[in-house]
C-alpha cells in the first residue's frame, strides 16, 4: 500500500528527499555512497528494483545497472513522464511512485512504501546511457491508486529498454 500523502513535486523536492535518508544509509550499511543522487525504487513486496539517479539527467538504472528510462517533468500534472530510452511513455513518477497506464504503481520509494523494504544489496555498475528516441505523446493520465498493481517493476522498466 502506498501512502499518497507524499507527493514529490520536483527535483529539488526528489533531492531532499533522499538527503533526508543519506545518514540512515551511512548508519545501517557503515559504507560512503552518493546516496544524495540516486533514490532507489522499490517494488510491492519492497524489494529494490531500480533508482533514479538525479543528477544523471533523471536516469532510471535496474539495479544490475542498466539505463533503460527518465523522468521528463510533465505538463499539467503534478509529477513526471516516464519515458523508455526507446520511445514509449512507461507511466508516471507522482507521489512517490511509478503508475503504470492502468493508474496502479509498479514501483514507489521507501519514504511511501506504508510496509517496509528489505536490504538494498549493492548495486552493479552503471552502463552507458543509450541515446534517448523519439518520444510517443503521453496518453491521459488515469485516477492513480494507492496500492501496487499486477505489472511489476521490472517488466514495467524494461519495457523502455534500448
Amino acid at each position: 500500500m502506498i501512502n499518497p500523502g507524499k507527493i514529490v513535486k520536483n527535483r529539488k523536492a526528489i533531492q531532499r528527499l533522499v538527503r533526508g535518508i543519506f545518514p540512515l544509509v551511512i548508519a545501517t550499511h557503515g559504507v560512503i555512497v552518493h546516496a544524495e543522487d540516486e533514490v532507489s525504487l522499490f517494488d510491492g513486496n519492497g524489494k529494490a528494483q531500480a533508482y533514479i539517479a538525479v543528477n544523471d539527467e533523471m536516469t532510471i538504472y535496474m539495479w544490475s545497472g542498466k539505463p533503460v528510462a527518465y523522468l521528463e517533468k510533465g505538463t499539467g500534472n503534478d509529477g513526471y513522464n516516464v519515458y523508455g530510452f526507446n520511445g514509449k511513455h512507461l507511466g508516471w513518477f507522482t507521489h512517490g511512485a511509478i503508475h503504470g497506464h492502468d493508474g496502479k504503481a509498479s514501483c514507489a520509494t521507501a519514504q511511501v512504501m506504508a510496509s517496509g523494504t528489505q536490504t538494498q544489496p549493492f548495486k552493479s555498475f552503471k552502463q552507458f546511457r543509450p541515446f534517448k528516441a523519439f518520444t510517443e505523446y503521453a496518453p491521459f493520465q488515469p485516477y492513480l491508486a494507492a496500492k501496487f498493481g499486477d505489472t511489476s517493476c521490472n517488466f514495467l522498466l524494461s519495457e523502455g529498454a534500448k
